[in-house]
């Protein structure tokens, strides 16, 4: 992608976490951020950036009631009007505008992927900076295409219809549940075909032959993910094969999803939910939105303590459970899928450190080693490694 922008003249710069905006924690008093130094008009992201700049904004405006009042009237017209494909320039000078600056006040269009973004996300950033925000789909093993939203897709929730060129199918995955035959719309594993899917695992030939098939000349990659395909050609990913597990009770649950209501609680900046298959419950790490949890301090007459500290505190830590129970009775998880018990964690997770990669994805085993004696204590002595 780099190559093709270049080889057409335009300029490409690169950004870090650390260093994104005017207040990203890895820039002394003063400094400008990336965005607001390389002022881009495209921008590629993982959903965990977007997130976390849509938590940045809401605690902004949550500080004051005539800016909740304020941004509420706005927001709510910007979404009605731009729903419709219908401009609004009064609503963008003097509403967008304020948030276009924290993005260097060009950018026109945010390509999104490497996860699932949630509709909430997807639609606040969409409304907030006046741009277009593209969901695509695609892996490593397909050249990393497969999906992209068209310019003029106004839905949420969706990656796209399959690109030139390229094939997409579904089977069914009997255990999970999901066939091709579901109503009212076929659901099953996303399994995608081309001259873009490549020849296989370096030196695996194990896993090269349970991910890769040929059928009639056509090279097929079974992706592991589960879609939904819209009468329109769209697909809707839905889950992920790998991160669901089946609990002691019988009964199976999908990690990602629950990852991805529990983000919408605003103590939280980052969250792995673990599983252990021989138990009833699951438990979550929490890396903690910092303002978020001050604030929580501060209730509790708890302003002296440090962030680490406060990690640690068990009122903290109970408040922040019952506040992540609210939003998943609201999201209308089931019992099984609300974490039992939680860890708020002071370490960041990094490329650096492994916990997760270079696209923020989670690494779930090196997160479950690293948190290997916290499991053993959330779950009690009967917890087997």
């Amino acid at each position: 992608a780099q190559l093709f922008f270049i080889s057409n003249g335009l300029s490409v710069g690169f950004a870090s976490i650390q260093t994104l905006t005017d207040k990203s924690t890895g820039l002394k008093k003063g400094i400008k951020g990336d965005l607001t130094t390389l002022r881009p008009t495209i921008m590629t992201a993982v959903p965990l950036i977007l997130d976390r700049i849509q938590n940045a904004i809401e605690s902004t405006i949550n500080k004051s009631r005539f800016a909740r009042i304020f941004f509420a009237i706005f927001f709510s017209q910007k979404k009605f009007w731009s729903y419709y494909g219908l401009d609004t320039p009064l609503i963008n000078l003097i509403f967008c505008r304020k948030f276009k600056a924290a993005l260097g006040g060009r950018v026109k269009i945010i390509a999104c992927g490497g996860a699932p973004l949630s509709p909430e996300t997807h639609q606040f950033i969409r409304n907030c900076f006046d741009l277009k925000l593209l969901q695509g789909y695609g892996l490593t093993e397909t050249s990393a295409s497969a999906t992209i939203m068209s310019l003029d897709d106004t839905s949420v929730g969706f990656v796209g219809q399959p690109l030139d060129g390229i094939q997409i199918k579904l089977i069914d995955w009997e255990e999970g549940n999901y066939k091709v035959t579901d109503k009212p719309n076929p659901r099953g594993e996303i399994v995608i075909g081309g001259h873009n899917v490549t020849n296989g695992y370096y030196k695996n030939e194990t896993l090269t032959k349970e991910s890769y098939k040929e059928e009639n000349g056509v090279k097929w990659f079974l992706t592991g993910d589960i879609g939904e395909m819209f009468p329109n050609g769209s697909l809707k990913i839905i889950d992920r094969k790998k991160d669901i597990i089946k609990l002691s009770t019988g009964e199976y649950i999908s990690l990602a999803k629950i990852e991805a209501e529990l983000k919408k609680c605003p103590f939280i900046a980052n969250v792995c939910v673990y599983g252990d298959s021989s138990k009833e419950y699951v438990i979550a790490f929490i890396i903690p939105n910092a303002s978020h949890l001050k604030s929580l301090a501060d209730k509790l007459s708890k302003s002296g303590l440090s962030f680490k500290e406060l990690c640690n505190d068990s009122e903290i830590t109970a408040g922040v459970l019952q506040s992540i129970r609210q939003i998943a009775k609201h999201s209308k998880l089931h019992k099984v899928e609300i974490p039992n018990k939680i860890k708020l964690c002071s370490e960041e997770w990094l490329p650096e450190n492994n916990l997760v990669t270079s696209a923020l994805k989670l690494r779930r085993k090196n997160i479950q080693d690293f948190y290997q004696k916290d499991i053993h204590l959330m779950y009690g002595n009967e917890h087997k490694p």
